[in-house]
């Protein structure tokens, strides 16, 4: 007969311990911080308590209800006619800005003045032309266009760079609006992509790779301008191009009548 087994309790395995565990992987770094670019403040910039920017925002209001035109042409006449700074090859002698043209394409254009590519826009204007428009017209030839807004009366300290609303023609023929505004936050991103571009064309990519502007890409022509003051009333900006040889592929003017 055999033996009894004997009724042997179940053998329990011990949990492992801490210094038996394999070492636990490190969490991933944190994805790097974008880096926050800050412009800056132009020179001189003065707040002028006596325009609030809520008459700015009530004439934006407004420019907003008014029709964007296409001219047919807005090409610079060949003609040797006609008045205006002379320049001799390819110089005008004035203070250098940094002017930049852009908007998505079937929208308003915008032009921003600056002292330089990294600072706040001395003057942002919105023009009532398209941007896809102009840019066109400048790659097919020389561009002029006049501002027109009326005098004020006399006493008045009012630089012609801050009026508020002018008169736009496009090579003589009229073309809307212009608004002087504030820089929005699309503006200032603008501003702050092209922040080391001193001069230059493109497509600023939307801020979500995936958005579809539904007024088309977000382009751009940045380049030096001549500012020269011819008054009090008027002020003129010459875009120059790199070679400095064959003079301006556009004019701004600015006057007061």
């Amino acid at each position: 007969m055999a033996a009894a087994t004997p009724n042997l309790p179940p053998v329990r395995t011990r949990p492992p311990t801490p210094e038996t565990q394999p070492p636990a992987a490190p969490p991933p770094p944190p994805p790097p911080a974008a880096a926050v670019v800050s412009l800056q403040q132009p020179s001189g910039k003065k707040s002028n308590p006596s325009r609030p920017r809520r008459l700015l925002r009530q004439v934006r209001s407004i420019f907003r209800s008014f029709p964007i035109i296409t001219p047919a042409a807005c090409k610079f006449p060949t003609g040797g006619g006609g008045g205006g700074t002379r320049i001799q090859d390819g110089h005008i002698n004035g203070t250098r800005m940094t002017g930049t043209l852009f908007g998505h394409k079937r929208a308003r254009v915008n032009l921003a003045i600056q002292e330089t590519p990294s600072s706040l826009p001395v003057v942002l204007l919105e023009l009532g032309l398209p941007t896809g428009k102009l840019l066109q017209s400048m790659g097919g030839g020389m561009v002029r266009i006049a501002m027109e807004c009326e005098k004020r009366s006399g006493g008045d300290k009012t630089q012609v760079m801050e009026e508020p609303i002018w008169t736009m023609f496009c090579n003589g023929k009229k073309s809307g609006f212009g608004v002087k505004r504030e820089p929005t936050e699309e503006d200032l991103r603008v501003m702050r992509t092209l922040h080391v571009v001193s001069m230059g064309a493109g497509v600023i990519p939307e801020e979500k790779e995936e958005e579809v502007h539904p007024e088309g890409e977000l382009a751009y022509m940045r380049a030096h301008f001549e500012r020269v003051v011819g008054s009090r009333d008027s002020e003129t900006y010459y875009m120059m191009n790199p070679d400095g040889n064959s003079g301006p592929e556009l004019s701004l003017f600015f006057v007061r009548v």
